[in-house]
Formats: C-alpha cells, sequence, structure tokens
C-alpha cells in the first residue's frame, strides 16, 4: 500500500491538482479492476448458494465499480486548469464526485433493503458450499485492503472523495463477513437468515452511504475554515511587523488546492502607508506560498493612544462579562461637543442565546453605564471559523 500512496505523490505537494489527479485516477483504476473481479466471484456464489443477499453483495461491488469510474472521472476534470467559464478552476468536480459515489452507495442499500424483505416475507433456502465460503472470504480480504489504501491516500491528500469511497470499501467488508457467518449459521443451524443478514447489510451500508454524502455535501454548500489552519494563518499575518490584530477572515473552498480568503489586518493609524502596504503584499504572498490560499487583505487604521486603548479594554471586559464567547475589534471613538461615538464590531457565535438586536442593547447600555456621553454604535458580526474565539 505504501509504494502505491508512494508512486502518486512521487514526492509532490498533496495540494498540487497534477498530483491528486495522479492519486485519484490510479484510485479509480484499481477500484474498477478489483470491483469488477468481485461481482463476478460473488456473482457465481449467489447463484450457487441461491443467496439473495450474496447475489445483492456482488451487485453491491458493480455499484463500486462504477463508483471508481465517477472517482476516476471525477478526478481527471477536477485537474483541468482554470478557463474562461470557470475563473477559478474545476476543483468542485472533485467534491461532485464524492458525492456522486455517495448517491451510488444510498440506492445500492435501499434496493438491498428492499429485496431482502421480500426474501424475510418469503424465505427459500440457501445451499452452503465451500467455493461460495471461500470466494466471500476473499472478497472480505480484498476490501479490507481497498479500505486501508483509499484511507491512506484520502489523508495524504486530504479527499473528501477518497474518503467516502474508503468508508463505502469498509462497509463492503464488513457487509460480506455478516454473509458469510450468516451462511454457515445457516447450515448448521436450519434458520433461514438470508433476508434478516441481507437487511442488516442493507442497514450498514445505507448508514455508511449518508456519512460520505454529508462529507461532500459540507464543502459544496461551505463550511467554516478548519481551525488549525485559522491559526495558523493568525501566526502567519500577526508574526509581521505593524500587524497588531486581525478578524473577519472568509474562506472560499473551490476545492482542494483552490481557495480563496479575505481578512481585515489591523495597522497602527499613524504608520507609514508604503510600508505596511509592502508588508500587506508580502503576506499575501507568503499564505499562497504555503497555504495555496489566494488571498486579498484590507488594512483598518486603528488609533492606540492610551485613552482609547484604555476604553477598548473596558468595552472588551464588558463584551466578555456578557458571554466569554463575545469579541470585539475595529474599535475607534469619534468626539463631539455633546457625545462620544463608541465604534466597534462584536463577533457573536451562531446559535447564541441573544438576538443580535438584543445583544446590541445589552452592550449600548453597558457602555453608556461607563459614562452618559457614550453613545455606541455597534455592528454585529459572525464568525467564519469554526469554535474561533479569535478576537
Amino acid at each position: 500500500m505504501d509504494f502505491f500512496i508512494s508512486f502518486c505523490l512521487c514526492g509532490g505537494d498533496p495540494q498540487d491538482p497534477a498530483v491528486r489527479r495522479r492519486c485519484g485516477v490510479l484510485s479509480g483504476g484499481i477500484g474498477i479492476a478489483l470491483n469488477m473481479l468481485l461481482f463476478l466471484g460473488k456473482l457465481l456464489a449467489g447463484i450457487v448458494t441461491a443467496s439473495i443477499a450474496v447475489t445483492a453483495d456482488a451487485f453491491n461491488n458493480l455499484s463500486d465499480a462504477a463508483s471508481s469510474v465517477v472517482t476516476l472521472v471525477g478526478f481527471r476534470l477536477a485537474g483541468q486548469e482554470a478557463d474562461e467559464e470557470h475563473p477559478f478552476g474545476h476543483g468542485r468536480i472533485e467534491y461532485l464526485a464524492g458525492l456522486a459515489v455517495s448517491m451510488l452507495i444510498l440506492l445500492v442499500g435501499v434496493e438491498l433493503a428492499k429485496s431482502s424483505g421480500e426474501k424475510i416475507l418469503h424465505p427459500e433456502p440457501v445451499t452452503f458450499s465451500p467455493l461460495s465460503a471461500g470466494i466471500l472470504a476473499a472478497s472480505i480480504v480484498v476490501k479490507l485492503w481497498m479500505f486501508w489504501f483509499n484511507r491512506g491516500l484520502s489523508r495524504k491528500i486530504q479527499s473528501a472523495a477518497l474518503f467516502a469511497t474508503a468508508a463505502d470499501s469498509l462497509s463492503d467488508a464488513v457487509a460480506t463477513g455478516t454473509l458469510l457467518l450468516g451462511l454457515v449459521a445457516g447450515c448448521w443451524l436450519r434458520l433461514s437468515l438470508d433476508g434478516w443478514l441481507g437487511l442488516a447489510v442493507a442497514l450498514f451500508i445505507l448508514r455508511a452511504g449518508w456519512g460520505a454524502a454529508k462529507d461532500t455535501i459540507d464543502p459544496l454548500l461551505g463550511r467554516p475554515m478548519d481551525p488549525e489552519l485559522a491559526a495558523d494563518i493568525d501566526r502567519i499575518v500577526l508574526g509581521h511587523e505593524y500587524i497588531l490584530g486581525i478578524h473577519d477572515l472568509v474562506y472560499h473552498d473551490y476545492g482542494p488546492g483552490r481557495a480563496m480568503m479575505s481578512l481585515h489586518a489591523e495597522v497602527p493609524a499613524d504608520g507609514n502607508l508604503l510600508e505596511m502596504h509592502d508588508v500587506i503584499d508580502h503576506i499575501e504572498r507568503e499564505l499562497k506560498a504555503k497555504h495555496h490560499i489566494e488571498t486579498s487583505i484590507h488594512m483598518d487604521p486603528v488609533v492606540r493612544d492610551g485613552r482609547t486603548e484604555g476604553l477598548r479594554r473596558q468595552v472588551a471586559d464588558i463584551a466578555r462579562e456578557l458571554d466569554p464567547a463575545l469579541t470585539i475589534h475595529d474599535f475607534r471613538t469619534t468626539a463631539g461637543p455633546i457625545h462620544t461615538n463608541v465604534l466597534f464590531d462584536v463577533v457573536v457565535p451562531y446559535g447564541f442565546r441573544l438576538s443580535d438586536a438584543e445583544v446590541r442593547g445589552e452592550l449600548s447600555g453597558r457602555v453608556k453605564s461607563l459614562s452618559d456621553r457614550y453613545f455606541a454604535v455597534i455592528q454585529v458580526d459572525h464568525s467564519y471559523v469554526e469554535g474561533s474565539k479569535r478576537a
């Protein structure tokens, strides 16, 4: 297995579209060949034993071969360069390929459940055959190898499509193992277990299909940035001169190795504009080189004199007193003859116990309690980073 994975990567970057295409094509080719062999073997075993469960399992492998075709084609298409109609590339085809594999898994599970239900209502005798048992045992070994191979490959290149394929292989191994035990038990105990075993296999396949579908639907709908990636971006950006803080980080996933991101970087209002702009350009290039992310950074000038900084800390404490999950940014003040505007953004988690309007009301009242001259102007933001507590 390590040989095949090493062959795919060839020392290349796992996020390189060419490397991913090579891995997907190899996985798909191996899947087509092995699943077709398993289909023919199990079909023979199903005919010999007259078992609906074994025959259905054979067609499950046929659908796996079709899934491998989808995977192979999907990775080849996903590796295409950006063009006039698709300026962000074709990387999301990889997610669509994984979704198609998941739908095929669910379809097989439904059909198997229907056939098993009919066998439960109208049981028929099943014949035990050493040849069939040997075919099923060999199938388990092959499917476990395919699981380990695809799981290892999916971890190396972070592929939801290959992870779905690995999950399907594991479900197949468990399903076939259940059938083999059922055939042996049915032969020795003279029990009609074929339909019930087929139903158990169907439920296991449906569960695996649903899990695989969720893993591919999430990136298509848009999911929050991985917290570890967000933490490394924080480290990179904040490690540069002039950068006082970052917020409003938004990440757009166009497929593995194809992402765009925007963020706001707080810089000193009295800093050298040309030097700060040069730093921002350098950060954008660094993020692209390390994480393959096209980044656009907006500079937010902030005043950090003693009075403003002291008030900012007071307001930050007020937000934390309302709830430890709340953070503020873009803090500034504008003084007038009658009152002082205290302007800031507050980051509120999704599903928070208070509405946005209630958060604004609570914070406005507490800021007012610091001084009758203060008038809070509050913008409510929601974090795009999973589990974020970033200021």
